[in-house]
């Protein structure tokens, strides 16, 4: 089992800057892909950022040149950058880990509105 917690989310102007990090506990021998999802009110999940182990990245469209995503393979920890942020940003931000199967954080809530 592996355990993810999200933090950084919160309230934040339009244009602004957010830090998302997730922490991860438990079984992390060899996790493989690690991203962020993200989901807004009744909207579907979608992939926000993922990476690899080896630093290969992907963003969804919408984000492209504003988010960067990392990871530190030696503390299996993923951060998210989130640069000129729009409203269309306001969503719950879900960490995402895979190791053999899916899995997920609990969920951070990031609003962006003046």
């Amino acid at each position: 089992q592996v355990q993810l917690v999200e933090s950084g989310g919160c309230l934040v102007q339009p244009g602004g800057s957010l830090r998302l990090s997730c922490a991860t506990s438990g079984s992390i021998f060899r996790i493989n892909l690690m991203g962020w999802y993200r989901q807004a009110p009744g909207k579907e999940r979608e992939l926000v950022a993922r990476i690899t182990p080896g630093g290969t990245t992907t963003y969804a469209d919408s984000v492209k040149g504003r988010f960067t995503i990392s990871r530190d393979n030696g503390k299996n920890t993923v951060t998210l950058q989130m640069n000129s942020l729009k409203p269309e940003d306001t969503a719950v931000y879900y960490c995402w880990v895979f190791r053999m199967r899916d899995y997920w954080g609990q969920g951070t809530q990031v609003t962006v509105s003046s």
